[in-house]
């Protein structure tokens, strides 16, 4: 029995795990606790290719695999961050029932969900799709994640900065990021082939500011930085 081929989709499922325990977490009011298990999957996201690629392993399944983990932990975990945060925004409680809400507060309660779908679909229509050698085309699964997680993290702990956060400010945002999920906006690759500035401009700058934000803001700086990897990639498409 070869071992070696097994370890990339076991680290894939530790992937997958965090993201279920996420979704429980933050359906259930732990807000920082599912952020912190959506970063811990993006880690077992990226050892799973890294195992991959070192052992020289590789198979249909551990992509399939890797996609489905991908959709519970970067896209239905973050819509359920959302969901609760919306809970908190219309009733003020992060524990309350869903079934003792009125039904606009169900609606609201419910509606970051379509993420989840964005997220799937996303998934679903690029792994067809083989012209993302070099860039991808939309903003990934993970990054959107990572964004929600970071988000969520900073709101909690600065919770009194945010009560003037309307439902329709945070759907308008998910919106967003449910149409950079699907198109086909390249988004420059992160992946540095040489040190020197020229041609590494755009990687750089972004490394420093992500520095920097993580240093002010701590967790919270991970979402300012994809937010401008996010404009970054926009801005480079329109003027190229």
């Amino acid at each position: 029995m070869n071992i070696k081929k097994h370890i990339p989709n076991s680290i894939t499922s530790m992937n997958l795990f965090c993201g279920i325990v996420a979704t429980v977490c933050a359906v259930s009011g732990l807000i920082q606790e599912a952020a912190l298990l959506i970063f811990a999957g993006a880690l077992f996201d990226f050892f799973d290719g890294f195992a991959a690629r070192q052992l020289g392993v590789s198979s249909p399944i551990g992509k399939e695999l890797d996609s489905l983990a991908d959709v519970v932990s970067f896209a239905i975990a973050p819509a359920a961050l959302y969901s609760t945060y919306m809970k908190y925004i219309v009733t003020g409680d992060w524990y309350i029932n869903i079934y003792h809400l009125s039904w606009e507060c169900r609606f609201w309660v419910l509606a970051p969900f379509v993420l989840g779908i964005f997220g799937a679909l996303r998934l679903a229509k690029f792994n067809l799709d083989e012209r993302q050698t070099e860039n991808f085309l939309g903003l990934t699964t993970t990054a959107t994640g990572l964004f929600t997680a970071s988000l969520m993290w900073y709101i909690v702990d600065h919770l009194g900065s945010f009560h003037w956060v309307h439902p329709w400010m945070i759907m308008m945002m998910i919106f967003i990021f449910c149409v950079l999920l699907v198109s086909e906006v390249p988004m420059f690759s992160l992946k540095v082939k040489h040190f020197s500035w020229k041609g590494n401009e755009l990687r750089f700058i972004l490394l420093i500011v992500g520095a920097v934000s993580i240093a002010l803001f701590g967790l919270g700086g991970v979402a300012l930085t994809i937010l401008l990897y996010t404009l970054f990639s926009l801005v480079s498409y329109i003027f190229n």
